[in-house]
């Protein structure tokens, strides 16, 4: 029997298949990195400047009491743009967390109904977490709009009627992004953004002051001290990518080597 009558009898692909295994190493990956840490503790993070300027900006938020805004976007749970959207929901309670002693806690703003009720629930757990469960409130993350221009405008009005004084914007953003830059610059606030969308990356490295490259998104959480397994992730892309160098390499190899013979 044929490795593709065997995916075929489990309803997968050949794609699907490889994609299934690197998932598998890269959860193995971060659990053995997880594991590492608790013996040998590593935090040898390279520098990026756009989290140590957040950094900066989230204490002068609390100092002056203006908010935080956090824009997830319009990530959806049940397809590749989820990834991003989670990013923004865990940046959300670990600068929820910093910010717990600021008169205005950080809102967070959302274009997709199940990222918002996600990110509600998880502003409930941080606060709950924190033994501050009187501190939560449900309008701290709103659902300002199911498509791409019509959250940007429920979103704008609330950066200025906030007191908005730094925006993340993490998440999946398409064109409509260079509105959202718009309105906070004409607000003179500090902005820092990033997103898994190729022209949305674009128009963010033109417009944010402080723009996210890449992969500079997803390590978003180990920078912000979000926790261990966000630092352990970051540990397992490395192997990823290294692993997946290692195999174009190898099969450049041996396509040249066949081409000899």
């Amino acid at each position: 029997m044929s490795l593709d009558n065997l995916l075929q009898s489990f309803g997968l692909t050949t794609s699907e298949f490889y994609g299934l295994i690197l998932l598998l190493i890269f959860a193995g990956a971060m659990i053995y990195f997880r594991l590492r840490a608790r013996q040998k503790p590593w935090n040898n993070l390279r520098p990026i400047r756009a989290f140590q300027r957040f950094t900066r900006a989230v204490g002068l938020a609390v100092e002056d009491g203006s908010r935080l805004h956090v824009s997830i976007g319009r990530g959806n749970i049940t397809d590749t743009r989820s990834a991003a959207a989670f990013i923004g929901i865990s940046i959300v309670s670990q600068i929820t967390r910093v910010a717990s002693a600021s008169d205005k806690p950080p809102i967070a703003t959302t274009g997709d109904a199940a990222i918002a009720l996600l990110t509600r629930d998880t502003l409930r757990d941080t606060y709950q977490s924190m033994e501050a469960s009187e501190q939560f409130d449900p309008d701290a993350a709103q659902l300002t709009g199911l498509t791409p221009f019509s959250y940007v405008a429920g979103t704008i009005p609330l950066l200025k009627d906030e007191n908005v004084s730094a925006s993340v914007l993490a998440g999946n953003f398409g064109s409509e992004a260079a509105l959202l830059m718009d309105a906070s610059d004409r607000l003179q606030g500090f902005t820092l953004a990033g997103t898994d969308n190729v022209p949305g990356q674009a128009i963010l490295y033109a417009t944010a002051q402080e723009p996210l490259i890449g992969e500079e998104l997803y390590a978003g959480g180990a920078y912000l001290d979000a926790g261990p397994m966000h630092t352990a992730s970051l540990r397992a892309q490395d192997v990823i990518r290294w692993t997946l160098i290692g195999v174009i390499i190898l099969g450049g190899l041996a396509k040249f080597v066949g081409g000899l013979f």
